[in-house]
């Protein structure tokens, strides 16, 4: 990553000094007046108009991105007329002379292919035509061409070559963004998958069996039940959103709970303390449920009725930046060192899966230095501590998930 960020920071360098040759060839006395030197004001210029053209080509390369952006980087240029193009057509010509996009698209065979920008002279008949000399800047993420950015003006310019490809640079880097971006969001629906795929059928099996076993003798209690279980499985299946407000994932942890509590009975006591505050804070899509879960089964799960009871606590503080949310059981605990496999995927037992997908995702959203803290040992149960950071940029919550 340390390599990207250097390619980040050589590809915006340039622009700025593109802005520097713009401002020096464009600055005008009297519109400058309390806004610094025209190197200065062409470098906010430069950087404010950058600024604007970045959002809609961190989504990618398309028609729709393409006409959001393409006026902002011919207005970087100062040329008469710009296109960006895939492999295959023009997505967009933004000012004069769109007869030559035909022309343009034959001409960049050779430019797609080898990755290398070249310039040339347009052929045109056309008297009213402003635009005689093209400027091909190939777009290329990880060494593959993805297409071009073409420059065209009235005549052979070396300084609107060097331009271009500066420009063509930075667009690159904004679609490299992109990549990333969509890679992690297949990554994150791929986590978020593997852990519907491990909702236990034993689980379900289980809830339906305690529901048929209360419709004879209580029957509302049944019915109470089979809601309890049509929410809890609407919301873990649910198909929008990556993530979800702590208030969300709690209400879907208290239909779970409320299942596990019909199969066990007293043998299962919870305790929750959560500051009302924190409620609104946005975390990744089943996040805490599978701790939740795997607190049921090394604290009850696979035990005799005559062992005893289990007890777990479940509680959210508001710490200023973060939301401190701990999930801690009295149950039968884990060899530390058997946790340390399952965090690394090298040993998936019972519940593991839910505890390395949670700590990966995580870990992908806030950084390393939020991943699971677990405290544990053999016969001693186990104190997880999810730290939460109240605003994290791209964290948002889709809204709320309401009963169909």
């Amino acid at each position: 990553m340390s390599g990207f960020l250097a390619g980040l920071c050589v590809a915006v360098l340039p622009v700025l000094a593109l802005g520097v040759w713009l401002g020096r060839r464009s600055a005008r006395a009297k519109s400058l007046a309390g806004l610094g030197t025209p190197v200065e004001h062409a470098t906010f210029e430069t950087l404010h108009t950058a600024s604007l053209a970045a959002p809609p080509l961190r989504a990618g390369l398309t028609e729709e991105t393409a006409r959001k952006s393409a006026r902002k980087l011919r207005s970087l240029l100062g040329t008469d007329a710009l296109c960006l193009t895939d492999r295959r057509q023009v997505l967009v010509w933004d000012g004069d002379g769109s007869h030559h996009r035909t022309e343009i698209m034959e001409r960049l065979a050779g430019a797609l292919e080898t990755g290398r920008g070249e310039a040339f002279r347009l052929t045109c008949d056309r008297l009213d035509c402003s635009v005689r000399w093209a400027v091909v800047a190939p777009l290329t993420v990880d060494d593959r061409v993805h297409g071009a950015l073409v420059a065209c003006a009235p005549r052979e310019s070396a300084v609107l070559v060097r331009a271009a490809g500066e420009v063509a640079r930075w667009v690159s880097v904004q679609l490299e963004l992109a990549d990333l971006d969509q890679s992690r969001t297949r990554l994150i629906e791929a986590e978020i998958k593997a852990l519907r795929a491990q909702i236990s059928p034993h689980f379900i099996f289980n809830s339906l069996a305690v529901i048929a076993s209360f419709v004879r003798t209580d029957p509302e209690r049944a019915r109470e039940l089979l809601l309890e279980f049509a929410d809890f499985t609407r919301y873990s299946f649910r198909r929008h959103g990556d993530f979800t407000t702590l208030a969300e994932e709690l209400h879907a942890i208290d239909h779970y709970l409320a299942l596990v509590r019909a199969r066990f009975g007293d043998r299962l006591s919870v305790t929750l303390q959560i500051a009302p505050e924190v409620l609104p804070v946005t975390l990744p899509f089943l996040c805490l449920q599978p701790l939740v879960e795997n607190a049921v089964k090394h604290g009850l799960e696979g035990k005799a009725p005559s062992s005893g009871k289990c007890h777990i606590q479940i509680t959210a503080q508001d710490t200023g930046a973060e939301a401190l949310v701990v999930i801690e059981d009295d149950g039968a605990g884990m060899d530390p060192g058997l946790l340390r496999r399952i965090l690394a995927r090298e040993a998936s037992p019972s519940g593991g899966i839910g505890l390395s997908n949670v700590d990966d995702r995580l870990r992908q959203v806030y950084g390393d230095g939020h991943g699971l803290v677990i405290e544990t040992a053999v016969g001693a149960g186990m104190k997880i501590t999810v730290r939460l950071p109240k605003y994290q940029p791209g964290v948002h919550s889709a809204g709320r998930l309401t009963r169909e």
